[in-house]
């Protein structure tokens, strides 16, 4: 009898995982799928190819889909977003994946429309590695007012055949926080 209870709440706790593996196994609706797709030889064969492409598909007007799957052949695999952003009265690294970033901000973009472009650029390079300062200033209309400046600071890698974005951390410029006359056209 002892034996036959004890595989019965065996069973019982089996069963409960696994209706829980299940539960939350379960796609969230909400998350946006972002299709793996080839990179467009444009877009990662130069140098000034892959800049122009990391702008080009976060940037549309309100109600635009972002191209997500072209942004994501930009970066190396686990590649992370670092945006420096003020909490509690001090510099934070809000620290996200690919997936992250896609999720926090594409309602946004699509909601409010989204224009960020280059306005200064400086680069340094080793060997494979390339690091640029780009200054950038955001708009929520191609043509609308100047709603946010800032630095992006990227991280790449040329692998003899194409370019790949290993890191981009940007922060926006604030009180107190100006842009340094050199990142400046």
């Amino acid at each position: 009898m002892k034996s036959l209870l004890s595989l019965s709440l065996f069973c019982l706790i089996i069963n409960s995982c696994a209706a829980f593996a299940q539960e939350t196994a379960k796609p969230n609706p909400s998350k946006i799928i972002v299709e793996e797709i080839a990179p467009r030889p444009e877009d990662v064969g130069t140098l000034d190819g892959i800049i122009k492409a990391y702008y080009e598909t976060i940037t549309g007007p309100a109600g635009q889909a972002r191209q997500w799957a072209r942004d994501r052949t930009l970066y190396t695999p686990g590649m992370k977003f670092v945006s420096i952003e003020i909490r509690n009265g001090k510099p934070f690294a809000n620290v996200m994946s690919h997936d992250e970033f896609v999720e926090s901000s594409d309602a946004y973009m699509v909601k409010n429309g989204f224009f960020e472009r280059e306005i200064h650029r400086v680069t340094r390079s080793f060997g494979s590695m390339t690091q640029v300062f780009n200054t950038y200033e955001v708009r929520n209309t191609a043509d609308g007012p100047v709603i946010a400046r800032g630095i992006n600071s990227l991280e790449l890698f040329y692998d003899g055949s194409r370019w790949w974005i290993t890191a981009a951390m940007w922060e926006d410029e604030r009180p107190g926080n100006p842009i340094p006359k050199e990142f400046l056209p």
